[in-house]
């Protein structure tokens, strides 16, 4: 691979501690951290990822992803992902680039620069690839830019149009077509995803979930699981399961109320499905990450 210091060096001047930043240059974010974390649950949204030093984890279900400085992940829907810091300290923080994946570019250049049909298959909502010394090159520019803010409001679109460009001819290409077209499984599933996680905390009815992504009920299940590795019930736990964590770490809810609101009647289910998924019980498990255990 190409060399990876000035990406790196970019990347550290910009992010000069530990945290998420949202940087000037619309749809990018970056992110150090210095010491390896715990599990973490999180919604990926449409993104690109690019490590330029560290590794991370990141668990889909059953899958398991792994993505450093000679991988990229693509999240090509919004998937509820346990992700994990697992190679960084203070003298090589973890250091990443974080890209959204604007529709509106990829559809433009997925028309403009076509590519042989593959199939209307249903692809992971996670992808791996390996790193090239172009687009490694590109995401070095955009992130250059943000030394120079006059240039940026020029060059930076351009610097992200090619990075849109190369990840469209790379191995997730056909992935990330798939977003731009709203028949494709890929965008059928999207449909649904996003169905689920603004009424999550509804009765989820198989059937009612397959007519909105407009295919039968075992095709359905079928493709939900080809992208989200977990049927469409494991992805509604996951999404009540981060947000009752949430309730009660940032709001203070008990676990009780906590589980309610996320749409259980059952306390003793909702802490079953808690322990199994966080490994601690509710209120243990809210009460270490307050404490910061």
């Amino acid at each position: 691979m190409a060399d990876i210091g000035p990406f790196r060096d970019a990347l550290a001047r910009h992010a000069p501690h530990d945290g998420s930043f949202a940087s000037a240059i619309a749809g990018v974010k970056l992110i150090r951290c210095s010491t390896p974390t715990l599990p973490m649950p999180v919604i990926y949204e449409p993104t690109v990822c690019f490590v330029a030093q560290g590794r991370k984890r990141a668990t889909l279900g059953e899958s398991v992803f792994h993505y450093d400085p000679a991988h990229y992940l693509v999240a090509s829907v919004g998937l509820p992902v346990m992700g994990s810091v697992i190679e960084a300290s203070r003298a090589h923080p973890y250091l990443s680039l974080q890209l959204d994946l604007d529709p509106s570019t990829l559809a433009e250049l997925a028309l403009k620069f076509p590519q042989p049909d593959t199939g209307n298959i249903a692809a992971p909502g996670l992808t791996l690839a390996q790193m090239t010394p172009p687009l490694l090159d590109a995401a070095t520019r955009l992130v250059s830019l943000l030394d120079t803010p006059d240039d940026a409001a020029a060059l930076a679109p351009l610097a992200m149009r090619e990075i849109l460009y190369r990840l469209l001819a790379g191995p997730c290409g056909a992935v990330i077509r798939a977003m731009t077209q709203a028949d494709s499984r890929q965008g059928q599933i999207a449909r649904a995803i996003l169905w689920i996680r603004s009424n999550f905390t509804q009765v989820c009815r198989i059937d009612e979930v397959a007519r909105i992504a407009g295919m039968s009920r075992s095709s359905f299940h079928e493709h939900f699981k080809a992208v989200t590795a977990m049927s469409p019930l494991e992805f509604r736990t996951q999404l009540r399961m981060q947000e009752s964590r949430r309730l009660m770490v940032s709001d203070g809810l008990d676990a009780a109320t906590a589980g309610y609101n996320v749409g259980y009647d059952s306390p003793s289910q909702f802490s079953r499905d808690y322990s199994r998924i966080f490994g601690l019980p509710p209120a243990q498990d809210a009460r270490r990450l307050r404490l910061g255990d």
